[in-house]
């Protein structure tokens, strides 16, 4: 079952790079408490819509998002953490956009998120959406509807709602 607004998020973990312990787990249960967060999700890292046209618009809009009150924006794919780390790198995303690897869809299955993307060689992966959660409620879900678009879930319309 997809999540939906007003839903708790849940505190399946995601794995995170810290420069001194390497990968780390986290929540984003637990990172949202008293928070107001971004949450960006992708299909894949390096991905022609995800490396040109998705991620690009949160890492420059970063400060906007800062100027409209979010503490933290976050990216997840169902990527493993050196991969979404590698992707950060060339996308200069450091100190904006935290990248939070879901090696195992595990947080993309549990909010219902998860897609089958064999056909396209890249098994289970997360829909494209992004989400606000405001002390660990979600407020909004932008779910992309047409394959390779990054329109609803883009950086423009999550700002435009909050």
């Amino acid at each position: 079952m997809t999540v939906d607004v007003g839903d708790i998020i849940t505190k399946e973990p995601l794995t995170v790079m810290d420069k001194e312990k390497g990968p780390v787990l986290i929540s984003l249960f637990d990172m949202s408490k008293d928070k107001r967060i971004v949450l960006v999700a992708l299909p894949g890292a390096f991905t022609p819509t995800c490396h040109r046209n998705h991620l690009p618009g949160y890492v420059t809009d970063y400060e906007s998002f800062k100027g409209q009150g979010i503490d933290e924006v976050y990216c997840v794919s169902v990527n493993d953490i050196y991969v979404m780390e590698a992707w950060s790198d060339s996308q200069n995303s450091k100190g904006k956009v935290v990248m939070l690897a879901d090696g195992g869809a595990k947080f993309t299955k549990s909010i219902g998120m998860d897609v089958d993307l064999e056909l396209f060689g890249m098994g289970t992966r997360s829909k494209r959406y992004s989400m606000l959660i405001e002390n660990t409620v979600i407020k909004v879900i932008n779910i992309e509807i047409k394959p390779g678009s990054a329109e609803i879930s883009g950086s423009k319309k999550m700002l435009e709602d909050l």
